[in-house]
């Protein structure tokens, strides 16, 4: 059974941070972004708490990390679907079977591609509408909401080849 790697965590967090400086950048993403969101530079350099948003986009990347690893690692819920209940008389007996089962697939679709490709569904239908709903609500358009589901989707499609890769 595959467990997080809290240290592949840690630095696969800092991808977000990476990733921003480029696709946010003014040759990149940047300039439209900004109009999109109604901010101009100099509210990023006079209202932004850089080092706290910087420090919280790497805790809240841990955050996301932490829960790729559920989402491109397909061997971790497995054995609960055989053991529904832990405490039920047969449940030691079925787990053992259950890992010995598995111990021969247990690095199957580790791959960077799979990872990727994981990652990509994650940021397409759980990041995006999420982002979406939210954009719709402060009247955002539509060129925020792709730029901004954009970048978390390649951002979690990066986080997840690393993770399925080397988790």
């Amino acid at each position: 059974m595959a467990k997080i790697n809290f240290l592949l965590a840690a630095l696969t967090a800092l991808i977000p941070l990476a990733l921003g400086m480029i696709w946010y950048s003014s040759k990149v993403f940047g300039k439209p972004w900004m109009a999109a969101a109604g901010l101009t530079e100099e509210d990023a350099k006079t209202k932004l708490n850089m080092p706290l948003v910087f420090g919280l986009t790497y805790v809240f990347g841990f955050f996301i990390s932490i829960s790729l690893h559920f989402s491109v690692i397909h061997q971790f819920g497995f054995t609960a679907l055989l053991v529904p209940e832990m405490n039920h008389p047969l449940a030691p007996e079925t787990l053992t079977a259950a890992n010995a089962l598995l111990e021969p697939f247990t690095t199957s679709f580790r791959t960077l591609r799979h990872g990727a490709i994981h990652g990509t569904i994650t940021g397409l239908f759980f990041v995006t509408p999420i982002i979406a709903i939210g954009s719709m609500f402060e009247f955002r358009g539509w060129k925020y909401i792709l730029i901004q589901a954009g970048y978390w989707t390649v951002s979690c499609a990066l986080m997840g080849a690393i993770i399925c890769q080397y988790a």
